[in-house]
């Protein structure tokens, strides 16, 4: 389940919108940029992160949309055996360099980030086979996220409170 899938879906309208708004006219810049600054200040105060592609192609000093030809140019450059792409502003002059090697992935692409391999690493790591215990903390543990991803639209915070004051209202004596 995605955190904030209105506010993904918001950034995501407001990226294409801009892709959109220079296909059909190049000269709307100004239009674009608007629409970037929009998804870069709620992507900021959400505290979203963005995908990399998604940032790479937003200039960072003007919030204008880098498309090669139309607001960005793109060099390949060689320098001490390796190969760079550089992407120009043509609007203000940023430019931003990346590494242009094919067995390069970025961190996220790579099979240690996800968190699936992080928790089998961990366990695996202990050398422990995991005990009755564990492993009925696990079926509980995937009982509650079938049980959170079962109900429409409930905020996994309004549930534990509600969890809370039913466990309260029973007491010690659990009358």
């Amino acid at each position: 389940m995605i955190k904030d899938k209105e506010a993904f879906q918001r950034l995501s309208f407001l990226y294409q919108a801009a892709h959109c708004v220079l296909a059909q006219n190049p000269e709307n810049q100004e239009l674009a940029r608007f629409y970037c600054h929009t998804h870069n200040s709620i992507s900021r105060r959400l505290v979203l992160r963005q995908d990399p592609s998604v940032k790479r192609t937003i200039c960072k000093s003007c919030f204008s949309l880098l498309v090669p030809g139309v607001s960005s140019t793109v060099r390949q450059r060689k320098r001490r055996n390796q190969r760079r792409t550089v992407v120009r502003c043509l609007n203000c002059g940023l430019t931003k360099r990346f590494l242009s090697n094919p067995d390069y992935k970025l961190w996220s692409e790579q099979p240690e980030a996800l968190l699936e391999n992080h928790t089998l690493a961990s366990e695996g790591a202990k050398g422990q086979t995991p005990g009755p215990v564990q492993q009925s903390l696990k079926a509980s543990a995937t009982e509650k996220v079938t049980d959170l991803s079962a109900k429409p639209c409930g905020h996994p915070a309004s549930e534990e409170t509600a969890v809370g004051t039913k466990s309260r209202e029973k007491g010690p004596s659990g009358k």
